[in-house]
């Protein structure tokens, strides 16, 4: 069971993949991701009990040296988060979704912190969380609820990523034509 997730994000690719083997060789975790995001960096996304997470993370960041540019470590991770990022959305119709709140933040990192948050401050589910190519760099994740907890959600998602924020929106009552668009499979995510 995952307890923590953590987070790199290097300058270098070739950084990127020796901070990678360092940590897989460091402590047992589970890779969620390793990959190119925007603009030009390598990001990897990891998760697993709590020591280990924490040692795989002090070793990469030490291999990872001046290439690091952002990081996150949370130890225990909001279980929703890490459904999100392994693509087990919580898929509704707009039927049950009375609201639906997006946070989009303009790092991938606070992005994930935000969503934590949210999901621990407020009575909401996660719909998705979007971290891929193609976002320039940004990140960002839906929450659907009743309204007012939707916009709790979302006022500690954007105080969580403060200058980090890019831009947040509550949506009352979706159409139905919408829903179908943003419950489609997340576009460049790799099966397993």
């Amino acid at each position: 069971m995952a307890d923590a997730l953590a987070l790199l994000e290097l300058d270098s690719v070739a950084r990127g993949l020796r901070a990678l083997d360092a940590l897989i060789k460091q402590a047992p975790v589970q890779m969620l991701e390793a990959n190119l995001i925007e603009p030009g960096r390598y990001l990897i996304l990891f998760s697993g009990g709590v020591a280990e997470v924490e040692e795989s993370f002090r070793m990469a960041r030490e291999v990872g040296n001046e290439s690091v540019v952002d990081k996150m470590l949370l130890p225990q991770v909001h279980p929703g988060v890490l459904d999100g990022l392994q693509g087990l959305e919580d898929v509704r119709s707009a039927d049950e979704m009375d609201t639906l709140g997006v946070v989009e933040g303009a790092h991938v990192a606070g992005t994930l912190l935000a969503c934590d948050r949210s999901l621990k401050d407020a009575q909401v589910r996660l719909s998705g969380i979007r971290v891929c190519g193609g976002l320039g760099g940004k990140a960002y994740y839906l929450v659907f609820g009743p309204q007012h907890d939707v916009e709790v959600a979302v006022e500690v998602g954007a105080a969580q990523l403060g200058d980090r924020l890019h831009r947040t929106e509550v949506i009352p009552r979706p159409h139905s034509e919408m829903v179908e668009w943003l419950l489609r499979r997340a576009p460049f995510r790799l099966e397993r």
